[in-house]
């Protein structure tokens, strides 16, 4: 491989926003042990913090932190933590002695590159090695870009990084960048690329980056992680990217170390959280939007695609990019608050339930196990029934009750005769104009906030149901969810609701939102189950 083209591994550090820098020493000492026999060029092993380190933390207070976790250190690797412009306090740093990190990466921020470099003279005092990130690198204009150039080439540091902080870039947007870089900054200045994959390119952008600049004399550096671990949608592989300078490049990368570092390390960080593409994270490298805002949409309003990308799009391009929490919860419940005029929806479900026991079939895989005990229920009590956010070939439904659009529209694909044949309740966060065989009642009445599944939907239903009076509600299907999806629905197919794939917590949640529930209802209503579930406590 031309000595030109060089990887730099932020595992480390970039994967401490999925596991909050608590990575376990030994992961810490395994993995710099393994990029060091992989041959990786530059090793980046943490952040450095204003607050004291914790052991097994890939946050560290100072070098002197660092120096444990690195055994045998190489004189063939640069050793970097990275540090926020605005967010470390450079006096901490002692004088650099040659036993730790040789260098520190400044990231800052659009506009803020002057800044940056003030806070990188200081680090270039102690000792050590200066490379820097200029984070959302494609909101430059080109005369910015040109002064940030400038800049650097008066400070001259070992690199400058494009980053592609919200995964917006496509192939033109990093030529244009690169060229620009490329001819106005000193030759002796590394051009880096850091990845984001919210368009599934982070990889091919890399490839591309090479295709740019292996032709210059200039160093180029690569950022990746093992398994592209990192924030939101993560990153550039590293395996990917060593399996590639290796068979295009004449790459010297030992893949079997990189396999080591996964096998023993990244498996149990796969099993325990969740990084990578995902559709939201797609949504957010669409409008180069922070990927907080994401996150927060996700974990607080379990917030679908099609909403997301609404609620995002009603941003200003300046909002996307930042993260006011604040601001968003406003743009969301301006969004929720679909008033509609359910006062005739109503009218009709209290007609409908008064004096019928109603009968709720959930998705659960006990209403085909016990499909023959569900069918004489039916048979000897003629209940009113309704089928929740799901159905089923084997029963005839009075209502089927919508929670949310994507169960919405899988039934209508799924079954189409079904859904023709029976009247719709959706909630208005799905749809404000009802159609034929449809009645939409106000969401933001019949949803209670405070759990992170707050919109389950028998638990809507059960809610809906208290507003209409109903009497006796037998329940069948609400079985509680299995560790594997397709264990815990009669229809396996099903687009899930839980993401996340935190069955454990979710159970412990909607037994929590049950109970309150149950204890709001007292004596007006009696709820029993049908089925075996889980929440009959």
């Amino acid at each position: 491989m031309s000595k030109n083209i060089k990887l730099l591994d932020c595992t480390l550090r970039d994967g401490a926003y999925i596991t909050n820098s608590d990575f376990g020493e030994a992961a810490i000492r395994g993995i710099i042990k393994k990029m060091q026999e992989a041959r990786v060029d530059v090793i980046e092993v943490g952040w450095l913090k204003n607050s004291s380190h914790k052991e097994g933390s890939s946050y560290f207070e100072t070098p002197d932190d660092i120096e444990p976790y690195i055994i045998d250190k190489k004189t063939s690797v640069l050793y970097t933590a990275m540090i926020d412009w605005d967010r470390y306090d450079t006096d901490k740093l002692p004088e650099y002695n040659g036993k730790s990190i040789d260098a520190v990466r400044v990231v800052f921020p659009h506009g803020k590159h002057r800044e940056g470099i003030e806070v990188g003279k200081k680090i270039r005092e102690k000792g050590y090695k200066v490379l820097f990130q200029a984070a959302n690198t494609l909101a430059y204009s080109d005369d910015e870009l040109l002064d940030l150039a400038e800049c650097m080439n008066e400070f001259e540091p070992v690199s400058v990084s494009i980053v592609d902080t919200f995964g917006a870039m496509f192939f033109d947007d990093l030529e244009h960048i690169a060229e620009i870089l490329n001819d106005k900054l000193k030759i002796n200045i590394s051009i880096g690329f850091h990845a984001h994959n919210n368009q599934q390119l982070a990889f091919a952008l890399g490839i591309h980056f090479v295709d740019i600049m292996k032709s210059t004399e200039r160093v180029i550096m690569i950022d990746s992680s093992l398994c592209g671990m990192g924030r939101g949608a993560g990153n550039t592989t590293t395996e990917l990217m060593t399996s590639y300078l290796n068979r295009k490049q004449h790459g010297n990368f030992d893949l079997n170390a990189v396999m080591d570092a996964i096998d023993i390390y990244m498996t149990g960080y796969h099993e325990k959280y969740t990084w990578g593409y995902s559709t939201p994270y797609f949504i957010a490298g669409m409008y180069q939007c922070h990927v907080n805002n994401i996150a927060y949409l996700l974990k607080n309003h379990r917030t679908n695609a099609h909403d997301m990308r609404s609620i995002i799009e009603s941003l200003s391009v300046e909002e996307r990019r930042k993260y006011d929490y604040d601001l968003l919860e406003n743009k969301y419940m301006e969004h929720q608050s679909r008033i509609v005029d359910d006062k005739e929806a109503i009218n009709e479900l209290r007609h409908a339930v008064d004096g019928r026991k109603v009968l709720l079939i959930a998705p659960g895989k006990s209403v085909d196990t016990e499909k023959e005990k569900i069918q004489k229920f039916i048979k000897e009590n003629n209940p009113l029934i309704i089928a929740v956010n799901a159905l089923n070939k084997n029963y005839e439904y009075d209502y089927v009750i919508f929670i949310n659009s994507a169960r919405y529209e899988y039934a209508k694909s799924a079954h189409p005769d079904i859904i023709k044949n029976t009247r719709k309740i959706l909630m208005s966060n799905i749809k404000t104009e009802a159609e034929n065989d449809e009645i939409i009642i106000n969401y933001n009445t019949v949803i209670k906030r405070g759990w992170e599944h707050f919109d389950n939907s028998v638990i809507v239903t059960l809610r809906l149901l208290n507003k209409l009076d109903a009497g006796d509600i037998i329940l069948s299907g609400f079985d509680g969810f299995k560790h594997k999806y397709n264990e815990s629905y009669a229809d396996d197919n099903l687009p899930t609701l839980n993401p996340g794939n935190k069955w454990d917590e979710l159970n412990e949640e909607i037994t929590d939102m049950f109970k309150e529930l149950m204890d709001s209802f007292k004596d007006k209503r009696k709820v029993s189950f049908l089925t075996d579930s889980i929440y009959n406590i």
